[in-house]
Order: C-alpha cells, then structure tokens, then sequence
C-alpha cells in the first residue's frame, strides 16, 4: 500500500479552498491542477495537494453532502503566535469560531488549532493541575498558551 489519505467534498470549492490551504502553510504545493482554473472555465471536478508532506484530495462532488465536525484537521503548534496566525488566517472571511481550539473555515472545514504546550499541561503527573488545564480550556475558543499556563499554577483559585 503507498499511503492513506483523506479526501474531502465540496460543492464546487474544491480549487479555491486547496490553494487557501497551501497559502497558509509553508512548504505546501498544489499538485494537479499544476495550474489555477481561468476565470469562467468550470471547476476541475478534482484537487490533489500537500501539505507538511500529508496529501489530500478535494473533489468538486456538488450539494449532495457537507463536511462536518466529524472529519477536522488537526495543526500542532509550537507557540502562541503559531495559534494566532493560523486562528486568523483561518477564520478569515466567514470563518467561524468553536469551543476548545476548534473552528469552521470559510469552506466548511474544520479545524483543531492547539498549542503543543495543551498536551503537556493536561500530562502533567499532579492530576489537580491538569485538571484545572482541562477546566481552563473549556472555557475557551481560541487556545491561550498563557491562560493554561496561569491555571497549571493556581492562579486566580
């Protein structure tokens, strides 16, 4: 077997929400179409691409179903300004906010955006600590590294 990749439906978004993916993340290509659709020239019903070396199809398969929740992706970050760059770059344009790191781009997808620094703090060994993480980052949309951190520490008990 080669590889297990995800593959995605869309309505007819499939071209323009590759191309925003791999505008966001340093290092990822489109792969077929090599070039972008001319404007007035319908959709291709296909894109494949890449991104941190993960291929993904999007196909253009029209209203018969949506993307959900159920499917999201996962961007593992090292710092705050990481989730920071990645939370607005994606909510950009009619994107919309979850709970816990989650959120909605403007095409449908979701994504989990968090900080490595989540899953240390909830690993801690003190299970009081790592719960007031846990307790602290289900108060949140966007994941704040320093919040975590204040809570590990009992600030503000």
């Amino acid at each position: 077997m080669k590889a297990i990749n995800p593959c995605m439906w869309f309505d007819n978004q499939a071209e323009a929400a590759a191309r925003f993916y791999v505008s966001l993340f340093e290092g990822s290509r489109v792969i077929t179409p090599a070039t972008p659709t001319p404007a007035g020239a319908p959709p291709p019903v296909m894109v494949v691409f890449e991104i941190f070396g993960q291929r993904v199809m999007a196909i253009n398969g029209g209203p018969s179903y949506a993307l959900s929740p159920a499917f999201s992706f996962y961007v593992d970050c090292d710092s705050q300004a990481e989730v920071d760059r990645y939370w607005q770059a994606l909510l950009a344009d009619g994107g919309e906010e979850s709970r816990c790191g989650w959120l909605v781009d403007r095409f449908g997808v979701s994504w989990q955006v968090i900080p490595a620094r989540l899953g240390e703090l909830m690993g801690d060994q003190d299970r009081g600590k790592a719960g007031r993480v846990r307790d602290a980052m289900l108060k949140m949309r966007k994941i704040i590294v320093a919040d975590l951190q204040a809570a590990h520490e009992g600030d503000g008990e």
